[in-house]
């Protein structure tokens, strides 16, 4: 299934929806077109709240960014994956722990599912530079959570790739949430504050919509990231705007 082609007007679609695939090398292109026939076919896509039916072209702005993220990393393919559940607009959350309700735009379940609202979706693709993508966001996630835990740390093959991993990342996360703190502004969302896997999320999100501001600010934490995808971002020419 791997082998086959998208049809031309699924790559014309996915340009529309989601513009950094324009700039995207055709390398990593192939490859991640390949993951999407393969998440297309095994991937039960789920209508919630008042949406009528998840569209072939809700299928494809989701399947891109997920599978962009695993094209060098095959490894990392959301076996666990079953479902994704697709809101019209943003959805109400209930925390198991105190019952309390929260209002999202995604989220992401060890347990097999991701979640997301639509809306956000369709803006978060179309805006391939705000840094702000939730599909990147909750995939980077559904990768996090490979291991069993939600820790910011995906899983690598070498030891020696957790420590280098540690030596960018915990520096860098500290950091940020005394910038966050005190009110500074930089090129990551100040969401990555929570902890240390929505910082993950989040640099996942600059790094393939604000990389090279990225690459200057935290020039570590960037090297590293390019070295788990196997991308640089910053090397791809700029998005058209529409």
């Amino acid at each position: 299934m791997r082998a086959e082609k998208l049809e031309e007007t699924d790559h014309r679609m996915i340009e529309e929806l989601f513009p950094i695939w324009k700039v995207v090398p055709d390398e990593t292109r192939a490859l991640a077109e390949g993951w999407i026939q393969v998440f297309l076919a095994e991937k039960s896509f789920e209508a919630c709240g008042d949406l009528d039916e998840v569209t072939h072209e809700m299928r494809l702005a989701i399947a891109a960014p997920a599978c962009l993220l695993i094209a060098h990393r095959p490894q990392d393919y959301y076996e666990r994956l079953k479902s994704i559940l697709v809101y019209p607009v943003a959805f109400k959350s209930r925390d198991d722990r105190d019952g309390s309700e929260t209002v999202r735009l995604g989220e992401s379940w060890g347990t097999g599912s991701v979640v997301l609202a639509w809306q956000s979706v369709r803006q978060g693709d179309a805006n391939p530079q705000d840094g702000l993508n939730v599909v990147l966001h909750e995939f980077a996630h559904q990768i996090d959570q490979a291991d069993g835990a939600a820790d910011g740390v995906p899983e690598f093959e070498l030891l020696e790739d957790y420590g280098r991993w540690s030596q960018a990342f915990a520096p860098a996360y500290k950091a940020f949430c005394e910038r966050v703190e005190q009110g500074k502004r930089s090129v990551l969302d100040d969401y990555g504050a929570e902890s240390p896997a929505e910082f993950f999320a989040v640099a996942t999100e600059t790094f393939f919509e604000r990389a090279r501001g990225m690459k200057r600010e935290e020039p570590d934490v960037y090297r590293e990231m390019a070295r788990f995808y196997q991308m640089d971002p910053a090397s791809w020419g700029r998005v058209p705007s529409h």
